[in-house]
């Protein structure tokens, strides 16, 4: 037996935050009859509809995909643009990417129908490391390298701190290849970083997520995460590296 919450999660309906407001809002049946207790559990037999919909318990699915520039990060596109699922034409399950990488990044992102496990991933307390690897203009003085290793006020607050490595430097050309690890993940994050300490990306890519990377995978490849990569995941999000 499984709470319901859960099972409502699980699903792909919704987070499991969300689906306890549902619960609450008495928009959840279980075999008919309206719940709105949090502690309820129900078996695989119980029949469970949420807004009027009969719940189908999907199978949950683990992705892993290399994301090519020129992509929305979305399960759909009002304007018709490529979404990361479109490369999972053979997914039966309604899958949705968890957090985003702008339309001109790059790399490691997951995909999932499992809204508890995309929750916990996407929630700031939870800090889940991020490896970028961007190609900036001009080559950033020790200050400024400092700058981003303290935290950068952006409009929308200071940053935490960030893990940086400068990896080369092309003197004629006036470019450097930087190497961010962060764990936060507000919109265009990296970008807006490196633009308030007067180095603008050229180029971004997002090279590892926690423990995962795209060894062996070219653009547009993917793969299924393992059973074991999954929990791991999971464990690190919720207990972190104590």
């Amino acid at each position: 037996m499984e709470r319901l919450q859960k099972v409502i999660a699980h699903a792909g309906v919704a987070s499991r935050r969300k689906a306890e407001q549902l619960i609450l809002e008495g928009k959840v049946k279980v075999n008919g009859k309206v719940v709105k207790e949090l502690g309820i559990k129900v078996t695989d037999q119980d029949r469970v509809e949420v807004e009027g919909v009969p719940l189908e318990r999907e199978e949950p699915v683990y992705l892993l995909l290399y994301k090519p520039t020129g992509v929305i990060s979305a399960a759909k596109d009002d304007k018709s643009r490529k979404v990361v699922t479109d490369f999972f034409p053979y997914i039966k399950q309604r899958i949705y990417p968890i957090g985003r990488l702008d339309y001109d990044t790059s790399g490691l992102i997951l995909l999932t129908n499992d809204g508890e496990f995309a929750n916990i991933l996407m929630h700031p307390r939870y800090e889940v490391e991020k490896t970028y690897v961007a190609k900036i203009k001009g080559i950033p003085l020790r200050e400024k390298v400092r700058q981003l290793e303290k935290g950068v006020h952006l409009e929308d607050g200071k940053t935490a701190p960030a893990k940086v490595k400068v990896l080369s430097v092309d003197k004629k050309k006036q470019t450097c290849i930087i190497e961010l690890k962060i764990h936060e993940g507000r919109n265009r994050q990296v970008r807006r970083m490196l633009e308030a300490i007067g180095h603008p990306v050229q180029k971004l890519k997002r090279e590892q997520y926690a423990f995962l990377d795209l060894k062996g995978l070219a653009t547009g490849d993917s793969r299924e995460l393992s059973p074991h990569e999954v929990k791991q995941l999971r464990a690190l999000a919720l207990h972190g590296n104590k």
